[in-house]
């Protein structure tokens, strides 16, 4: 018999641990006006919620469904995990399945997206790409008034820059300057970075000379977290009303 969503519950439901779960409510922001407000967790840690997972692959995707429709956080995360896992070994319909999950908000934290997004929509959208396809998806997902479309967007492009190519980071970012969620300035900001550190330093400084004026603080912060002091001292002096210049064509600091 094939295993079922109340299997994986149960196993979850094992390896789970109330004080636990009294910690994630504060950690996950769930109180009243929150991004996370009235998420519900029963205290799992990801090392025991990834060996459940591999415990259960191959679990049917309308079981999945299941899990992803659940109001309890950690069920969810193995949904989203096992999508992944699936993914990897055969893609037929998963992508579908997850998108459908991320429109109907069950996708709906900073966790679950890091850990699927980059794995299913950027592989998707590039390979797409491949065919002929454009950056249409991405472009809908970062216009969304949902803050988990607009962060599905921005991590999806990981895949592009663990590829090589930093252009789908790039517009996205600058379409986003003017997002007023901190979870989306630290999104952006990070995957700056990673096109910095895994790419190239030209494109990110690129940006960061055109855009760092116009940045939100946190974004810049993350943007330039591996740059050498003096760069950053630089383009954060470019967010002051009276500094426009790229840091790269005033004189070195003393």
């Amino acid at each position: 018999m094939s295993a079922t969503a109340p299997d994986v519950r149960a196993a979850l439901a094992a390896v789970a641990d109330p004080s636990r779960a009294q910690q994630a409510l504060r950690y996950f922001k769930t109180g009243e006006g929150h991004y996370g407000a009235g998420d519900v967790f029963i205290g799992v840690t990801m090392p025991d919620l990834r060996k459940v997972v591999r415990r259960f692959r191959g679990l049917p995707l309308n079981e999945v469904d299941s899990l992803l429709d659940s109001e309890v956080h950690e069920h969810r995360m193995a949904g989203v995990l096992l999508l992944v896992d699936t993914y990897k070994k055969d893609p037929a319909g998963v992508f579908d399945r997850y998108l459908a999950a991320v429109r109907r908000g069950r996708v709906n934290n900073w966790d679950l997206v890091d850990a699927s997004a980059e794995f299913i929509v950027g592989p998707h959208v590039r390979e797409g790409m491949a065919q002929g396809g454009d950056l249409s998806l991405l472009d809908e997902l970062a216009a969304s008034d949902s803050l988990w479309e607009r962060r599905v967007a921005v991590l999806a492009t990981f895949d592009f820059i663990k590829h090589g190519d930093p252009a789908p980071t790039l517009r996205l970012a600058e379409r986003l300057l003017t997002d007023r969620q901190d979870l989306m300035h630290k999104a952006v900001g990070w995957m700056l970075r990673e096109t910095g550190k895994r790419i190239s330093r030209d494109p990110l400084l690129g940006f960061l000379d055109a855009h760092a004026a116009e940045m939100p603080r946190t974004m810049l912060s993350y943007a330039t977290e591996h740059l050498a002091p003096e760069e950053r001292a630089a383009y954060r002096v470019m967010r002051a009303p009276t500094a426009r210049s790229s840091p790269r064509t005033r004189a070195a600091p003393s």
